[in-house]
């Protein structure tokens, strides 16, 4: 297998190639074709399965550093995202994307640079220095992203963030299809009043709501300026937002049903509504946006929600770069949008009978 293993016979306490090859009675070039993936033609099936039950009663294991030397690869990828390793609720684009590495016996070395440029100029250095295979750069919001030095030095893609300069592909959440699901929710359950809450000047703020307005004027609704608040996306947005909405006005002008920004903006809109007397989802149907974890599901009542498909990115990207490392060839600069799942709880119901 190679210098660097054999020198792991002055530990005792590992086994190397070697013993396995005296164990099961084989060549140790035998064993190198089992784990170097050129057993088949070579060595019959019998003879592939006695290695590799020696190597398990040993508990050997092939030398990956040794093995990347050969192959010209260290089996590692690199991750670097602006603060989602400090973010529960995304944590899932991590553990998508681990997850995948593993199935395909690579690791993923993350660092969390806190939104630093220099930071994560730094870090993607470190990475390359050690050889890392391809680097994600991952963002916590969909955003434009200046794209780190170095990253073009290397198989790299983005995940849920573009880049400035569109020069690396990037998977995204497929937000203004989102838009249409969240107010087809509403739509279905008989509303035609509806109001769109929360959200800033951001790419998902502006690709939700024209995502929500294709639905609306697919069903000939034109949806009132008033009824489009933008008051940011916290608690104290949703409350202001659906209170501004609601307060004072009579149960047959106002809307019976409310797209909030996320569902932190929807907890808010629940609030309000509360505080107003209006009972979800009798009187009005709150749909939120993220399914954010330890919030969604515990609310009163539960939102419905539109979830962010965070590890179905970690996994696609991941998917994107071992290809693009497993052939050689570069992949396109386009942008995958992927479809953003409903969780379906109790916070929307029919719209009320006037």
């Amino acid at each position: 297998m190679g210098d660097a293993e054999d020198k792991q016979r002055t530990n005792p306490g590992r086994p190397t190639s070697r013993d396995v090859a005296r164990l099961a009675g084989v060549s140790h070039t035998a064993v190198s074709f089992v784990f170097n993936g050129r057993a088949e033609g070579n060595l019959s099936p019998a003879t592939q399965e006695r290695i590799r039950q020696a190597a398990a009663r040993l508990g050997y294991r092939p030398d990956p550093v040794a093995r990347g030397l050969r192959r010209s690869r260290t089996a590692v990828i690199g991750l670097v995202t602006d603060e989602i390793a400090s973010t529960p609720f995304a944590g899932r684009l991590l553990r998508g994307a681990m997850d995948t590495a593993w199935d395909s016996e690579h690791l993923v070395l993350t660092v969390d640079s806190g939104g630093d440029p220099a930071k994560e100029d730094a870090a993607v250095a470190e990475l390359l220095d050690r050889r890392v295979d391809g680097i994600i750069y991952a963002a916590m919001s969909l955003r434009r992203v200046r794209v780190p030095e170095g990253l073009h030095r290397t198989h790299s893609v983005l995940a849920n963030c573009l880049p400035e300069d569109d020069s690396l592909p990037a998977v995204v959440p497929a937000e203004r299809a989102g838009g249409r699901t969240a107010a087809r929710l509403l739509l279905d359950q008989g509303h035609r009043r509806i109001a769109l809450v929360g959200g800033h000047d951001d790419i998902a703020s502006v690709e939700r709501l024209r995502g929500f307005r294709d639905a609306l004027r697919a069903e000939g609704i034109t949806l009132p300026r008033e009824w489009v608040v933008r008051t940011g996306g916290e608690i104290s947005g949703g409350y202001e937002g659906a209170t501004r909405i609601l307060d004072g006005i009579p149960a047959d002008r106002r809307p019976t049903g409310i797209f909030c920004y996320n569902d932190r903006v929807a907890a808010g809109a629940l609030h309000a509504s509360t505080r107003l007397g209006i009972t979800v989802p009798d009187e009005l149907s709150v749909v939120g946006y993220d399914d954010q974890e330890h919030m969604a599901a515990f609310l009163t009542p539960p939102l419905t929600t539109v979830g962010l498909p965070h590890r179905a990115m970690g996994e696609a990207a991941t998917r994107l770069l071992l290809d693009a490392i497993a052939t050689g060839r570069t992949p396109p600069a386009t942008v995958r949008r992927l479809a953003c799942p409903v969780i379906t709880r109790s916070s929307v119901g029919p719209a009320p009978i006037p």
